[in-house]
């Protein structure tokens, strides 16, 4: 634990240095932000309709894969950081887009999950990484360097039988990685998804103008992301089954307001299974 003193507008700052608590992001404005404070997380699905093969959101927009409980040991993601659009300091409210692959929370109560962050804070562009074990805070992530739009995310969330999950995310234009792992008891595993989410602060906080998010080797280059191992199998997201399937466990989640108005629309599955992309239409919330 460190403890630093910053002189800011003449005003005396005392910040407490756990692994990352400030990321300074010369790309847009200084990230900082106290680990565990009530500002946003990032919560389990809140469904507004799931309906045969249709699943809406108020807060998700992608694709999830479930199973039995403790089936699902790993889940495999790349993607594009994406840029914000339309961020001004003329009195609009912050807004929030979260882009990350996780296990649990489609059905469940926890979530392990590690993303990017593509924010619209105080009219300013604001990128970077964090991680959170929902129900705990989420934390930020200091990569070691600032993570840009454009940059190739590969990421990963492992779950063995004693409850453990490693995360790890890789900024593979910048070279940098992060690691990190702890116990989560209440886990149930029955769930992998890639997500972009809008983030929880006391309801659903509104939608950053992300534009197009591109999940998949498609579009990344990465092998053998937006993949899962569920039980004895391993495999895309489409080798799962199709969304269309009324059986399927394979679930295609768009976001919406909580009166049904598209915010976010995720495209069909690449003919490997691998890929897609989803697509901002409005912030919301």
């Amino acid at each position: 634990m460190t403890l630093k003193r910053i002189l800011q507008n003449g005003i005396l700052l005392i910040v407490v240095g756990i692994s990352a608590l400030v990321r300074f992001d010369p790309a847009s404005r200084p990230v900082t932000r106290r680990i565990g404070a009530p500002m946003q997380q990032h919560v389990p699905i809140v469904v507004r309709e799931r309906r045969n093969s249709v699943t809406t959101s108020t807060n998700w927009s992608g694709y999830a894969v479930t199973g039995a409980q403790n089936s699902v040991t790993d889940v495999k993601g790349s993607w594009t950081v994406p840029a914000v659009f339309g961020c001004s300091s003329s009195g609009q409210p912050d807004q929030y887009s979260s882009f990350w692959i996780g296990i649990d929370g489609y059905n469940s109560n926890t979530v392990e999950q590690i993303g990017t962050e593509s924010d619209c804070i105080g009219g300013v562009p604001t990128y970077y990484v964090w991680y959170e074990f929902y129900p705990h805070w989420g934390y930020l992530v200091d990569m070691g360097a600032a993570i840009y739009p454009g940059d190739t995310i590969s990421a990963e969330v492992k779950a063995d039988s004693s409850g453990l999950f490693t995360l790890t995310l890789k900024d593979l234009t910048a070279g940098k990685q992060f690691i990190t792992s702890t116990k989560m008891k209440n886990a149930r595993r029955t769930s992998a998804e890639w997500i972009a989410e809008a983030p929880w602060s006391g309801g659903v906080l509104p939608l950053a103008n992300f534009d197009t998010a591109n999940f998949g080797s498609q579009y990344t280059g990465v092998a053998s992301t937006s993949s899962a191992t569920i039980g004895s199998r391993t495999g895309s997201i489409g080798s799962f089954g199709s969304p269309t399937g009324p059986s399927s466990p394979v679930q295609k989640i768009t976001m919406v307001t909580s009166s049904g108005a598209t915010k976010a629309q995720p495209s069909d599955l690449s003919t490997n299974g691998s890929s897609f992309s989803i697509q901002w239409v409005s912030a919301g919330p």
